[in-house]
């Protein structure tokens, strides 16, 4: 068996590494720091699974997710981030992820996460799944649900802080087009402007809160009229 771990983080691979190894004595491992290593990894060697990291330097983990489906249709992906499970997992899965665990779960469900894939079915949390089941057959109606995967990206990294041209630069994309996509998202959001999003992407828990740099000695306001001091 072969498993290639991606994640920016060489100590979490080892760690990562070290508690499949112990469930997984015979499998063999690779390791990726970043989104292109990945792709270059997945294209050298065939692997039995996949544990990705959404959150990479690089192009997203979500174009990387996409691309591996193109590519590689029949291998298990298990996504392991740090992101809220409540936002980003349904997202990955509808990307083609076969799994989504948090990097704060217990190791004990990694094995589980990790067999259940490979066994060829999907993994989620039971706190994911009675969501997802409470929401058979109507719909949310969120805003963010409405955003496009490269929309979504850039609304993750403009709420912690990244400048237009260090997005752009990450994204392989022009500052012009993630100018654009900043501009689609504020509407689509029914935000004015960067303020308001790092305060509607918390209360929604779109990222982690100490991912989101809060601006001070301002104020905003808030949709629906109501002003909030910083």
């Amino acid at each position: 068996m072969r498993i290639l771990l991606a994640d920016d983080h060489a100590a979490l691979r080892r760690g990562l590494q070290q508690i499949l190894e112990e469930e997984f004595p015979e499998a063999q491992f690779g390791g990726a720091g970043t989104t292109g290593e990945t792709l270059e990894c997945l294209h050298q060697h065939p692997w039995d699974i996949l544990v990705l990291d959404v959150f990479m330097p690089g192009r997203s983990g979500l174009e990387v997710l996409q691309e591996v489906r193109q590519n590689h249709p029949r291998l298990p992906v298990l996504v392991l981030s740090s992101g809220p499970e409540e936002q980003l997992a349904l997202r990955v899965l509808k990307a083609g992820a076969n799994g989504y665990l948090n990097k704060q779960s217990a190791p004990k469900e990694l094995v589980q996460a990790v067999r259940k894939v490979l066994a060829g079915g999907r993994y989620v949390s039971a706190t994911l799944a009675e969501r997802l089941a409470g929401e058979v057959g109507g719909a949310s109606g969120l805003p963010h649900e409405k955003l496009s995967d490269r929309e979504f990206q850039v609304m993750q990294r403009l709420v912690t802080g990244q400048a237009l041209k260090q997005i752009a630069a990450d994204m392989s994309l022009s500052v012009k087009t993630i100018r654009t996509f900043r501009t689609r998202l504020l509407e689509k959001l029914r935000l004015q402007n960067d303020v308001e999003l790092v305060h509607y992407a918390l209360e929604q828990r779109l990222v982690a809160p100490t991912a989101a740099p809060l601006p001070v000695g301002r104020s905003t306001k808030r949709p629906g009229g109501r002003s909030r001091p910083l």
